[in-house]
């Protein structure tokens, strides 16, 4: 799951990045109201994390085009502000949720999971399938044979990326896009390392190997 960041504090902007990477997210940043909008239009996100006091165009302003453009991708805003009237300005110009800065990361995480779930039963099915592996989205519970599959953050994300194509290719850049984010360097090799480690708790305790290797092109999880 992806999620867009929409600071102008570097700082800030930083510290959620990097909570919400070791939570098993990715994450990609914006510093302005109006890069951020062009990005939130321009790919799918799970989810936006929002300050209201930004340059070039401010968060009210980038929610209400958000909601205008038909976008339904959740939106939680961060202010410093914690009166009444910006608050409920937030909610009604199309924001989900509303958290007052200073914040603990930890309260962040389960709000923006809270309106990921939420999301999740409006929009899609909330399991995915591929042969006899499933994953329920609410609970974050992952089972094959009926088995329960002990996962870490990187390789829940990793299966649900998978699951999400399931029977189609996707290359090493494509998970590293998704999965840690587009500023990751492209040599690294966390990505086998990724594989390996699902790979082990995925194939290697049952009788057949649904992750398969695609040499030259990449990785894909199908049915054998």
């Amino acid at each position: 799951m992806r999620v867009l960041i929409i600071e102008d504090d570097r700082k800030i902007s930083s510290f959620i990045a990097d909570g919400l990477k070791q939570a098993g997210f990715a994450a990609d940043r914006a510093f302005d109201g109006e890069s951020g909008l062009a990005a939130a239009l321009a790919a799918p996100y799970s989810a936006v994390v929002l300050d209201l006091m930004l340059p070039r165009l401010d968060g009210f302003a980038v929610v209400e085009r958000l909601r205008a453009a038909g976008a339904a991708t959740p939106v939680i805003m961060l202010s410093a502000r914690n009166s009444v009237d910006d608050r409920v300005r937030g909610l009604r110009s199309g924001g989900d949720d509303y958290l007052t800065k200073p914040f603990s990361f930890s309260e962040l995480l389960a709000r923006v999971e809270a309106l990921i779930r939420r999301s999740s039963r409006q929009t899609e099915n909330a399991s995915l399938e591929c042969g006899s592996v499933r994953m329920d989205l609410l609970t974050r519970e992952v089972r094959r044979e009926g088995r329960k599959l002990d996962l870490q953050p990187k390789e829940f994300s990793l299966l649900e990326y998978l699951l999400r194509n399931s029977g189609r290719p996707v290359s090493k850049t494509m998970i590293l896009e998704n999965i840690w984010g587009y500023d990751f360097d492209p040599q690294t090799n966390v990505v086998d390392v990724l594989v390996c480690r699902l790979r082990d708790k995925l194939d290697k305790p049952f009788k057949d190997g649904l992750l398969q290797t695609i040499r030259g092109v990449g990785y894909v999880l199908k049915k054998p």
